[in-house]
């Protein structure tokens, strides 16, 4: 049997894969490879693939493949792939949703309690105090939406029930969401001090201008789920014209964000530069969540964070 790694692993996790996973499966790493052409012609008689190669090369999916498990959390860039209803499908949505979690938390906790204009004033050696305290806030007892009830929108929430804040949830269908239509949101959001958006890439400017001259003013904004589920324009002027009170931004429409885009340079505004999903050994998560997933295939178990591509989740 034929696996495939597209993922950019280090001789010590390419080892850790080899010595696992030897001889029962013939193990292919993309790095081994000095042309696509010939990584290409590997992918197509794969049975089993880790990461995520482009796009293109699944205008005809490997016919033998069993079991695809992508090394990101977000999948929309392959919604439009079709491959076999019986072929598994797994992202690493567990394992990112914590650090995702905490950077947008933290980048909110950051903005309310002036820690990013404490930073900037500390590089000026600048001494302001007690003029700041007046514009500070505090996440305890703030009714918050969360949109999405995945896997980092139930960690985000986990996490700001530790704060004392009240939370709802936005999703259609999930048993953890309290929030179901788009019906039930704009009736929550005159009163929510704080949005948190953890949505997939398929809910395209899902949050917009309405969306914002319906949140209650002076409320936050933050986002850590695909950047294009923001209107941007629509949040600039929201930010501009003070219905927000900040933003707190992990992703963006365009990444890297432009060097012309006003996010830059907007005082009420932390960019976390998409690096939510970082952490110490990150790749080591992606093999063993890969093992764990070809020893269940072959027990005849469940798989872990199995997902479907159309769907979005």
């Amino acid at each position: 049997m034929i696996i495939y790694c597209h993922s950019m692993l280090d001789e010590m996790l390419r080892n850790k894969l080899t010595t696992a996973l030897s001889p029962r499966y013939e193990i292919y790493f993309k790095a081994n490879f000095s042309d696509d052409r010939k990584a290409r012609e590997i992918f197509n008689r794969a049975e089993f693939i880790l990461g995520n190669p482009p796009v293109e090369w699944f205008e005809t999916t490997p016919s033998a493949l069993k079991f695809w498990q992508l090394d990101s959390a977000g999948f929309d860039q392959y919604s439009s792939v079709n491959v076999n209803e019986e072929v598994k499908v797994a992202n690493m949505g567990n394992w990112f949703a914590r650090p995702c979690a905490e950077t947008i938390v933290g980048g909110v906790a950051a903005l309310y309690r002036g820690l990013d204009s404490l930073t900037l004033l500390q590089q000026q050696s600048k001494w302001v105090g007690a003029n700041l305290r007046a514009d500070l806030k505090i996440l305890y007892q703030q009714n918050v939406i969360i949109l999405g009830a995945g896997t980092i929108g139930q960690a985000v929430n986990a996490i700001l029930k530790g704060f004392g804040c009240y939370t709802h949830m936005l999703a259609r269908t999930s048993p953890e969401a309290d929030l179901h239509s788009r019906d039930d949101l704009f009736r929550e959001l005159p009163h929510a001090d704080l949005v948190i958006n953890t949505l997939p890439g398929t809910a395209v400017h899902f949050v917009n201008a309405d969306f914002f001259n319906t949140l209650k003013k002076g409320a936050v904004y933050a986002s850590v789920g695909r950047g294009a589920t923001t209107d941007e324009v629509a949040l600039i002027d929201a930010l501009n014209s003070k219905q927000l009170d900040g933003a707190v931004l992990d992703v963006t429409e365009i990444e890297p964000l432009p060097e012309d885009s006003p996010l830059w340079t907007m005082d009420n505004v932390i960019l976390t530069q998409h690096t939510g999903g970082g952490r110490q050994n990150e790749h080591l998560g992606k093999v063993d969540l890969f093992l764990n997933n070809i020893f269940a295939i072959e027990n005849g178990s469940n798989i872990v964070d199995q997902i479907n591509l159309s769907r979005g989740y």
